[in-house]
């Protein structure tokens, strides 16, 4: 993929597409042979003219679009962020002065945070009580996962509910007090974007946290009593183990189809609810392509089948995501109200609250179409449709300044507003249902 043409501004994006092609160049490859530090920019488009120049740069091979997610969501006055590779940089910005759009950067250096991301020098990574504040790659957490489980064997149980396209497998952690069998149960997956570090990190954060705490503090003790906590630490295992690899900045699963030379499809455009409508794309070159039909992605259909089987005990679901700081809830396929809109406004508001009182930090919260825009497909949508009722998506820390390269020691930090968000959610929420 080169850029996005578009018949109303041929002279720019002809100009545009000359400068991608001239630096075209495999992502997994950048910055191998260039002492230019990789950058991300903050950009602002204020005319038309301005936006189609932004979405052509922005769908640059040089390029990584971190948000919006997609060249199709920027409008005038949109703050884009942008991750250039090296070898791109001096060109991009050339082009945004060419056109006078307003731009700063966020991260001067993104070589050296990823450095950062992938140092191992703390506890040995593979201990189920290693230091939290690293990041895990993928044969550390399912290593970590199963010396977990070999640790605390009557509250752990893992349960492989399938595998991805590149077959490894998909192993969720089932959390159990030390008691009878329940009839309630919550589901919470991480990573089903692959560059979003910080989301398996809250996972393992949230696991580690239950298990040295059951029978300490009164909260987790009385959630775990109550319900199971089923924890799926990777659902993209295929795009996260390919971050570490090869491409940082990826973002879709590695699914590949014969008609086309593009990889991947985004996992959470690809359940079904309201598949594949505005919000998503039906461009296997998109990033936020949706799949050949709905669950055609054998993670989401994994997924989709143990909800499915397990729906009547599941109550909660939490997809974790990054970034932006954000509670969010269905719908983001419409823009019509869930029927408990109230209620669910209501919790992600006290979560918010919370987490500004207690951390100081600032979520928004809401329907995720009214928040942020349309968005088919989703895994909470979708849940929600199911029948569990108290479905939200997190988006974790931060708003910006690091995106999706968040320092090791912002780990913690995130993970306790997420933490304190799902006790305030599920302690409120399990009143109503007992």
């Amino acid at each position: 993929m080169l850029c996005v043409h578009r018949p109303k501004m041929r002279a720019l994006a002809f100009l545009t597409f000359l400068i991608c092609f001239y630096n075209i160049i495999e992502r997994s490859d950048c910055g191998q042979n260039s002492t230019e530090h990789e950058k991300v920019l903050s950009i602002k488009a204020a005319t038309e003219e301005q936006v189609n120049v932004l979405k052509n740069i922005s769908s640059c091979n040089q390029t990584a679009l971190w948000q919006p997610a997609s060249p199709r969501h920027i409008t005038a006055e949109t703050e884009v962020h942008l991750y250039i590779y090296s070898g791109g940089v001096n060109h991009v910005t050339d082009l945004l002065d060419k056109h006078k759009i307003t731009y700063r950067v966020l991260l001067e250096n993104a070589q050296e945070l990823m450095k950062q991301q992938t140092r191992n020098e703390t506890a040995d990574p593979r201990s189920s009580s290693a230091n939290a504040d690293r990041y895990y790659s993928l044969e550390d957490i399912y290593h970590w996962i199963n010396k977990t489980r070999q640790e605390h064997p009557e509250m752990v149980e893992v349960i492989m509910i399938g595998s991805s396209f590149e077959k490894h497998p998909l192993l969720v952690m089932k959390l159990s007090g030390r008691r009878a069998a329940v009839d309630k149960a919550m589901w919470m997956d991480c990573g089903i974007h692959a560059r979003e570090w910080i989301s398996p990190a809250f996972c393992q954060y949230f696991i580690r946290y239950v298990l040295t705490n059951y029978n300490r503090f009164p909260d987790i003790t009385s959630l775990l009593d109550k319900m199971d906590i089923y924890v799926l630490p990777v659902l993209n295992p295929d795009g996260y183990k390919y971050t570490w690899t090869t491409n940082r900045m990826w973002r879709k699963n590695r699914s590949v189809r014969e008609d086309s030379v593009c990889v991947g499809a985004d996992l959470n455009r690809n359940f079904d609810a309201s598949w594949c409508t505005e919000g998503a794309s039906s461009d296997p070159c998109s990033e936020i392509y949706c799949g050949q039909y709905p669950e055609s992605e054998p993670e989401v259909n994994a997924v989709a089948k143990f909800l499915r089987t397990h729906k009547d005990t599941v109550k909660f679901y939490f997809s974790i995501h990054s970034y932006s700081q954000m509670l969010l809830f269905p719908y983001s396929y419409t823009y019509e109200l869930a029927q408990n809109h109230a209620e669910l406004l209501d919790l992600v508001k006290d979560a918010s609250q919370k987490i500004r009182r207690f951390y100081g930090k600032l979520y928004r919260f809401g329907a995720g179409a009214k928040t942020i825009y349309l968005a088919p497909g989703g895994s909470d949508d979708w849940a929600y449709n199911q029948g569990i009722k108290y479905s939200f998506t997190f988006e974790l820390q931060d708003q910006g300044k690091y995106g999706f390269l968040l320092p090791p020691s912002l780990i913690s930090s995130a993970c306790n507003d997420a933490l304190l968000a799902i006790k305030t959610i599920a302690t409120r929420a399990l009143q109503k249902i007992q």
